[in-house]
């Protein structure tokens, strides 16, 4: 039966609508509604007309998967508004152009009128669903357990949490934490504190093999790039037991991998196969809802233009340490800021009110804009405060849900910041090694670029674009960092094939050098006697701490004025690794010897008085090594869940693979997890 309230409610759903389109009638001269409640009027046959698609969309999108989700659901929207607007006999529209005209004129005024009432600006999307969740909503099963969704805000370090919730950036999580409903603790990323690392253990427990954001494989003589969808694909294989923190009905969102979810969407994974978006209908809401997707279009360009500004005043103010924040980087952070972020919500959104049990989502807004920004400037923390936004909103969202909801939020491992390795020196480490092993340019294969940020959006590339295209093939480019002129030389070689003699990646202040040619771990002796100039001229080098190379004593971390020896955890001379606290060894070692490592690991130093390191891509805010707070990442949870004494490690969570059980063990006590049976 028909409420009151539900004739309230619908009335002020269409309120905002109606007054873009009023004021759109005011702008354009092409487009005239004649009476003040026409606008209403139009509205009202929008949502109609809009609810009696969506059906339709849904099976036509369930057969053809998410590119029809996205070509459907725009042009659906464009007729709809177009037939209401020429069909209703008190609208005056001049023609098709207008009607396009009127949509990014909606998505403007909608956009100020959101900004003028301080509306969430994630709550839009979801307005509608609330509304009749709550109207539908009845109490949870007797004995259902409470879901569980893990929101992953990427790169986000415990100090900088705990300033945020200080300072009043983070007003949800601080209300979590003050209230008692959550407890927020600190777990350390061990090197290599990157995202593929992380994710692989959080999702999948294991990041056995996984040496650095990208990597040479002399089984496959070539470069492994983790945001490759293939190479993420073959990564989640050598993981993956088939019993990951997603299996058994669980949802994985902008992931890099599955975590074995029956459910993935936009897993770079899974990307790039027939399906690999996942299922078309969960993009409906975005999609297919009028004024959604333009509105968030146009909040993207506003990002980009607010990028410029940003970046200009940062030159202007002389603020140090910088980069240059040019080329693409503006049109990544409109993206990944404004356009991934919407959709991430409205897809957990959708599976929070179809009841799935465990959803993980990951929200890269602030580690893409810490990368170029710095970690604690103001774009920072206001991508910080958008994320913090978004779980207000999923807060809301968990209200209404047909079952209750907890929530735990986490971190794939923290940022440090500091001048770049080419600001200090004055040439990129691939032409410092090229420089100390006199070698010349054309056999050596470099990648030193900034490539993490492309990943959530080559995610959705590769699928809606397809991998053999043009624009497919500039995605996979981007993925590999060969678009910004970083691969020197010959191309990949395969297996038997004629390899380069040199391999140079960085990835944030931990460098990784393989010889190819020279097989298989090669050891300090050999360099010794081949390149008995390049050590002593990398510790040479303005902003390179140390070095790691295996020897007939195991691993050695070799300073300047001291070496390490890993294996025995003893020190001749200055130990190179005093900076770096006392677990660096300890990480080290496990990297100096897991399969995949490199010949040589090249670490930048760390001045102790300002926590700076320095990054060998071009980049102010860097993870994957040591030093700052990239190793110290975020784990919120429920008070209620408390962390095991067993996995804690002087304190703590040590390592991804520590939270991936302490995590497992939280779903089987809340009934979420059982494979007993």
């Amino acid at each position: 039966m028909v409420t009151h309230r539900d004739v309230r409610d619908a009335v002020l759903g269409l309120l905002p609508t109606a007054g873009a389109l009023t004021a759109a009638s005011w702008l354009l001269t092409g487009l005239s509604l004649g009476q003040w409640w026409v606008g209403l009027a139009v509205a009202a046959v929008v949502a109609v007309a809009d609810g009696l698609s969506r059906p339709v969309l849904r099976v036509l999108a369930r057969w053809w998967g998410a590119v029809a989700a996205l070509i459907l659901g725009v042009v659906t929207q464009v007729l709809i508004v177009g037939l209401v607007l020429i069909g209703l006999p008190w609208v005056r529209v001049h023609s098709w152009v207008t009607v396009l005209t009127t949509f990014a004129v909606v998505g403007v005024v909608s956009v100020v009128v959101h900004w003028l009432l301080g509306v969430n600006d994630s709550s839009y999307l979801v307005a509608d669903l609330l509304r009749r969740a709550r109207r539908v909503r009845a109490a949870p099963a007797a004995g259902a357990p409470a879901g569980l969704v893990i929101v992953q805000v990427d790169g986000l370090p415990f100090p900088l949490l705990r300033h945020g919730i200080h300072s009043g950036v983070l007003p949800t999580l601080a209300r979590w934490v003050r209230s008692g409903s959550h407890d927020a603790v600190g777990w350390w990323a061990r090197v290599p504190s990157t995202t593929p690392a992380s994710q692989a253990a959080l999702l999948h427990g294991s990041n056995d093999g996984i040496p650095a954001f990208r990597w040479y494989e002399q089984a496959l003589g070539r470069l492994v790039v983790s945001n490759r969808p293939a190479d993420a694909a073959l990564i989640e294989e050598r993981v993956s037991d088939g019993r990951g923190l997603l299996a058994g009905g669980g949802v994985s969102i902008a992931n890099m991998f599955s975590g074995d979810a029956d459910t993935a969407l936009m897993v770079m994974s899974r990307a790039g196969r027939r399906g690999g978006l996942g299922p078309g209908g969960d993009y409906l809401r975005f999609f297919a809802r009028p004024f959604i997707l333009v509105r968030s279009l146009v909040l993207t360009a506003g990002e980009i233009v607010k990028e410029l500004h940003q970046g200009r005043q940062q030159r202007m103010r002389g603020v140090e340490p910088r980069i240059h924040r040019h080329g693409a980087y503006p049109l990544l952070r409109g993206l990944t800021n404004v356009l991934l972020r919407d959709l991430n919500v409205a897809l957990v959104a959708e599976h929070m009110m179809r009841g799935a049990p465990v959803i993980f989502v990951d929200f890269v807004d602030y580690d893409e804009i810490a990368h170029h920004a710095g970690v604690a400037r103001p774009e920072s923390m206001d991508a910080l405060a958008g994320v913090d936004r978004v779980l207000g909103t999923l807060e809301q969202l968990a209200a209404a849900a047909p079952r209750d909801y907890r929530f735990v939020v986490l971190s794939d491992h923290g940022q440090s910041q500091g001048p770049t390795f080419r600001q200090l020196s004055g040439r990129t480490l691939e032409e410092a090694v090229r420089a100390h092993l006199a070698l010349p340019a054309p056999v050596t294969l470099a990648a030193t670029s900034d490539v993490e940020g492309w990943g959530p959006v080559n995610a959705l590339l590769a699928d809606l674009l397809g991998t053999g295209g043009p624009v497919g093939r500039w995605a996979a480019r981007r993925s590999t960092g060969e678009s910004a002129g970083m691969l020197v030389g010959p191309p990949d070689a395969g297996p038997g094939g004629d390899r380069t003699d040199l391999v140079v990646v960085g990835s944030g202040n931990l460098g990784l050098i393989w010889f190819p040619r020279l097989g298989d771990h090669v050891t300090l002796e050999d360099l010794q006697e081949r390149f008995p100039a390049l050590i002593p001229g990398l510790l040479g080098e303005p902003g390179i701490g140390f070095v790691v190379a295996g020897s007939a004593r195991g691993p050695l971390a070799i300073g300047p004025r001291g070496v390490h020896l890993l294996a025995e955890d003893t020190v001749q001379g200055e130990d190179p690794l005093g900076p770096f606290g006392p677990r660096a060894a300890r990480d080290l070692l496990r990297v100096a010897t897991g399969t995949n490592h490199p010949d040589l690991y090249v670490h930048s130093t760390l001045d102790t008085g300002t926590d700076e390191v320095h990054a060998f891509e071009e980049l102010v805010g860097c993870h994957g090594g040591l030093g700052g707070w990239q190793n110290q990442a975020v784990l919120v949870h429920p008070a209620g869940w408390t962390v095991d004494e067993e996995l804690l490690d002087d304190g703590e969570l040590y390592g991804a693979d520590a939270v991936h059980r302490q995590l497992i063990r939280w779903l089987e006590r809340a009934g979420l997890r059982d494979f007993s049976r």
